[in-house]
């Protein structure tokens, strides 16, 4: 198997998708920050002291995606069309369960705008609520789904 992003001398280089097919291409992405019930009641009973987290951090999110390719130094600028990031309180964590979907028409996929996407609003989290617990954690960060282009449909087991 050989990797994209790097060239015959094993340099790193942006991959050409000049030849690839516009497609309808979707990718969703999850992750999760645990934290303790306390800090779970601040977060999902509006007390936290910087204001809505959860809002804050969907936002966050979403800008996230957009500037992916400001972030990732070998991922393509693309049109993206949708971007959604939904969290949703999970006591049995306890703590947030994060999804995003991302959009776009274009030659290449959309899956790292998704990962950064739940990145981003985890992290946004963890800022806005670091003030009362400093161990809380970011992890399961992965993608679900991925559609569109030549390698066609990826869902995750």
């Amino acid at each position: 198997m050989t990797l994209s992003h790097f060239d015959s001398a094993g340099h790193a280089h942006m991959v050409d998708v000049s030849d690839k097919d516009v497609t309808a291409r979707i990718a969703v992405a999850e992750g999760h920050i645990t934290m303790t019930a306390e800090t779970l009641a601040l977060v999902t009973e509006g007390r936290a002291d910087k204001g809505d987290v959860l809002g804050t951090a969907r936002l966050a999110g979403i800008m996230g995606a957009k500037r992916c390719a400001d972030l990732i130094p070998l991922c393509h600028p693309l049109p993206i069309t949708k971007v959604s990031v939904d969290l949703t309180p999970d006591p049995a964590l306890p703590g947030v369960r994060i999804s995003a979907t991302v959009k776009t028409t274009g030659k290449t996929g959309v899956e790292m705008e998704a990962l950064t996407a739940v990145s981003v609003a985890a992290l946004t989290v963890h800022d806005m609520v670091k003030a009362v617990q400093k161990d809380m954690v970011i992890s399961g960060v992965r993608v679900t789904l991925k559609d569109g282009g030549k390698s066609g449909r990826f869902t995750a087991e």
